[in-house]
Protein backbone atom coordinates (compact mmCIF):
# COMPACT_ATOMS: atom_id res chain seq x y z
CA UNK A 1 0.00 0.00 0.00
CA UNK A 2 1.00 3.55 -0.28
CA UNK A 3 2.91 5.81 2.37
CA UNK A 4 0.26 7.07 4.58
CA UNK A 5 0.65 10.52 4.26
CA UNK A 6 1.28 12.47 7.79
CA UNK A 7 -1.40 13.28 10.04
CA UNK A 8 -3.19 16.64 10.81
CA UNK A 9 -1.23 18.18 13.91
CA UNK A 10 1.90 15.94 13.95
CA UNK A 11 4.81 17.87 13.54
CA UNK A 12 8.23 17.47 10.86
CA UNK A 13 10.33 16.94 13.43
CA UNK A 14 7.95 13.91 15.19
CA UNK A 15 7.92 12.89 11.15
CA UNK A 16 11.98 12.39 10.61
CA UNK A 17 11.89 15.86 8.33
CA UNK A 18 14.83 18.79 8.65
CA UNK A 19 13.37 21.99 9.50
CA UNK A 20 17.04 23.93 9.61
CA UNK A 21 17.14 26.61 6.63
CA UNK A 22 19.27 25.04 3.99
CA UNK A 23 22.55 27.84 5.21
CA UNK A 24 25.26 26.00 3.16
CA UNK A 25 24.25 27.55 -0.57
CA UNK A 26 23.95 30.81 1.09
CA UNK A 27 27.36 30.59 3.07
CA UNK A 28 28.87 29.55 -0.14
CA UNK A 29 27.74 32.04 -2.33
CA UNK A 30 28.55 35.03 0.54
CA UNK A 31 32.21 33.44 0.34
CA UNK A 32 32.19 33.66 -3.59
CA UNK A 33 31.18 36.97 -3.46
CA UNK A 34 33.57 38.48 -0.82
CA UNK A 35 36.58 36.56 -2.91
CA UNK A 36 35.84 37.88 -5.86
CA UNK A 37 35.35 41.27 -4.45
CA UNK A 38 38.89 41.19 -1.88
CA UNK A 39 40.43 39.69 -4.73
CA UNK A 40 40.88 43.08 -6.77
CA UNK A 41 42.79 44.55 -3.58
CA UNK A 42 45.22 41.69 -4.47
CA UNK A 43 48.62 42.39 -7.37
CA UNK A 44 47.36 40.45 -9.14
CA UNK A 45 44.95 43.06 -10.99
CA UNK A 46 46.98 45.79 -10.82
CA UNK A 47 46.99 48.25 -14.03
CA UNK A 48 49.59 49.94 -16.01
CA UNK A 49 49.38 53.08 -17.62
CA UNK A 50 51.61 54.12 -20.94
CA UNK A 51 51.23 58.02 -21.69
CA UNK A 52 53.31 59.92 -24.36
CA UNK A 53 55.14 58.39 -26.70
CA UNK A 54 55.84 54.32 -27.34
CA UNK A 55 59.33 54.00 -28.85
CA UNK A 56 59.42 51.36 -31.54
CA UNK A 57 61.77 48.99 -30.83
CA UNK A 58 65.28 49.56 -33.22
CA UNK A 59 63.73 53.23 -33.94
CA UNK A 60 66.93 55.18 -32.65
CA UNK A 61 69.19 52.77 -34.69
CA UNK A 62 68.10 53.67 -37.91
CA UNK A 63 69.01 57.46 -37.05
CA UNK A 64 72.68 57.64 -37.94
CA UNK A 65 74.45 60.57 -36.93
CA UNK A 66 74.04 63.31 -40.27
CA UNK A 67 70.26 62.09 -41.16
CA UNK A 68 67.99 64.99 -41.81
CA UNK A 69 65.10 66.50 -40.01
CA UNK A 70 62.49 64.85 -42.18
CA UNK A 71 64.68 60.95 -41.95
CA UNK A 72 63.79 61.61 -37.87
CA UNK A 73 60.35 62.58 -38.56
CA UNK A 74 59.74 59.48 -40.50
CA UNK A 75 61.07 56.94 -38.43
CA UNK A 76 59.96 58.56 -35.01
CA UNK A 77 56.72 60.66 -35.99
CA UNK A 78 55.49 64.47 -34.47
CA UNK A 79 57.76 65.18 -31.42
CA UNK A 80 56.27 66.05 -28.08
CA UNK A 81 58.06 69.30 -27.53
CA UNK A 82 60.73 70.89 -29.83
CA UNK A 83 63.13 73.54 -28.40
CA UNK A 84 65.66 75.53 -29.31
CA UNK A 85 67.91 76.36 -26.41
CA UNK A 86 70.94 75.53 -28.12
CA UNK A 87 70.60 74.59 -31.65
CA UNK A 88 67.22 72.69 -32.46
CA UNK A 89 66.07 69.54 -30.70
CA UNK A 90 62.98 67.52 -30.47
CA UNK A 91 61.55 65.78 -27.64
CA UNK A 92 59.70 62.70 -27.41
CA UNK A 93 58.31 62.33 -23.54
CA UNK A 94 56.68 59.11 -22.05
CA UNK A 95 56.05 57.70 -19.31
CA UNK A 96 55.26 54.64 -17.29
CA UNK A 97 52.66 54.59 -13.94
CA UNK A 98 51.35 51.48 -12.23
CA UNK A 99 47.79 51.71 -9.65
CA UNK A 100 47.59 48.60 -7.49
CA UNK A 101 43.87 48.94 -7.45
CA UNK A 102 41.21 51.39 -9.01
CA UNK A 103 40.91 53.90 -6.14
CA UNK A 104 44.17 54.12 -5.68
CA UNK A 105 47.32 56.92 -6.71
CA UNK A 106 49.18 55.76 -9.31
CA UNK A 107 52.87 55.34 -8.97
CA UNK A 108 55.55 56.65 -12.04
CA UNK A 109 57.89 52.99 -12.41
CA UNK A 110 59.47 54.60 -15.82
CA UNK A 111 59.78 58.34 -16.82
CA UNK A 112 61.70 58.70 -20.45
CA UNK A 113 63.01 61.56 -22.57
CA UNK A 114 63.75 60.22 -25.92
CA UNK A 115 66.31 63.86 -27.74
CA UNK A 116 67.60 64.55 -31.10
CA UNK A 117 69.62 67.33 -31.07
CA UNK A 118 70.51 68.90 -34.45
CA UNK A 119 73.05 71.13 -35.88
CA UNK A 120 73.04 74.10 -37.78
CA UNK A 121 71.98 72.58 -41.13
CA UNK A 122 69.04 70.80 -39.32
CA UNK A 123 71.42 67.36 -39.32
CA UNK A 124 71.00 64.69 -36.40
CA UNK A 125 74.23 65.79 -34.11
CA UNK A 126 73.29 63.08 -31.20
CA UNK A 127 70.82 60.96 -29.90
CA UNK A 128 69.90 60.87 -25.99
CA UNK A 129 67.46 58.52 -24.15
CA UNK A 130 66.89 59.91 -20.69
CA UNK A 131 65.85 58.69 -18.12
CA UNK A 132 65.43 58.68 -13.89
CA UNK A 133 68.52 56.93 -12.54
CA UNK A 134 68.70 57.20 -8.83
CA UNK A 135 67.15 60.17 -9.00
CA UNK A 136 69.37 61.80 -11.39
CA UNK A 137 68.43 62.58 -14.92
CA UNK A 138 70.46 60.22 -16.86
CA UNK A 139 71.62 59.30 -20.83
CA UNK A 140 70.59 55.90 -21.27
CA UNK A 141 72.66 56.13 -24.49
CA UNK A 142 75.97 57.23 -23.74
CA UNK A 143 75.53 55.80 -19.93
CA UNK A 144 76.31 59.65 -18.56
CA UNK A 145 74.65 62.03 -16.11
CA UNK A 146 74.28 64.96 -17.19
CA UNK A 147 76.02 68.12 -15.68
CA UNK A 148 74.54 71.76 -15.54
CA UNK A 149 73.63 74.03 -18.27
CA UNK A 150 70.32 75.39 -20.25
CA UNK A 151 69.96 71.63 -21.59
CA UNK A 152 69.37 70.03 -17.89
CA UNK A 153 67.39 72.64 -17.19
CA UNK A 154 65.29 72.19 -19.73
CA UNK A 155 65.21 68.15 -19.03
CA UNK A 156 64.62 69.10 -15.43
CA UNK A 157 61.51 71.04 -16.63
CA UNK A 158 60.73 68.38 -18.81
CA UNK A 159 60.35 65.62 -15.95
CA UNK A 160 58.96 68.17 -13.17
CA UNK A 161 56.32 68.92 -15.95
CA UNK A 162 55.32 65.45 -16.83
CA UNK A 163 56.08 63.11 -13.65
Amino acid sequence: MAKQHQRAGTSDVAAGHDTRPRRRPVAAALALALTLGLGGCGGYFSETFQRGYVLPEGALEQIPIGASQDQVLIVLGTPSTVATVSGEAFYYISQRTERPVAFMHEDVKDQRVVAVYFDKNRKVQRLANYGLKDGKIFDFVSQTTQTGGEELGYLRYIFKIVG
